[in-house]
């Protein structure tokens, strides 16, 4: 077994993944606070070549240098755009045509590995604040909720590690 080098792992130009066919997901990222977790996300949207990231409320924005730190770049590559509100951001992509999936633990959430979706579908995925969750005014306008099945006590994870989670179920269908 050899580790592979940076030339071996065929990574994509910022110019080759701009011009890269995307996958038709949105992530809305709703009021985090961490610019880690922000950061992270940037980078997990590059890996899965995601559409976009919308970043909404208190959500920091690029450029800083703690986003980066996490991102390696990746905010040069995603697209994203800033909204005040998440509400706003919702009624956006919903008039696009997407469908709007909240990642919340709701009466009515779907488990992870039961939700489907049509190929081809434009999904908008929302992740919530590090401790409140997806926002008590956004969670009515979502067409579906979906959580992570979990056994332990905590019941939670960390914002990005769920972001991963949640975001290779629904590209790896497509990949």
């Amino acid at each position: 077994m050899k580790k592979l080098s940076m030339d071996e792992l065929n990574r994509k130009s910022v110019d080759e993944f701009k011009r890269s066919e995307k996958v038709p997901v949105i992530v809305v990222l709703d009021n985090i606070r961490s610019m880690h977790n922000v950061g992270s996300v940037f980078r997990t949207a590059d890996a899965f070549l995601l559409e976009g990231i919308y970043l909404c409320g208190y959500t920091p924005q690029p450029p800083h240098r703690d986003i980066h730190k996490t991102a390696l770049g990746a905010t040069e590559t995603v697209m994203w755009k800033y909204f005040h509100g998440t509400v706003e951001a919702v009624k956006s992509l919903r008039d696009e045509g997407y469908k709007i999936i909240a990642v919340e633990q709701v009466s009515n959430s779907i488990s992870l590995q039961q939700f489907s979706y049509e190929q081809g579908e434009k999904l908008a995925v929302i992740f919530g604040n590090e401790v409140d969750g997806v926002s008590n005014e956004v969670l009515p306008l979502c067409d579906a909720s979906i959580e992570i099945p979990q056994s332990g006590m905590k019941h939670s994870l960390n914002i990005s590690v769920a972001a991963g989670i949640v975001l290779w179920e629904i590209v790896r269908i497509r990949i």
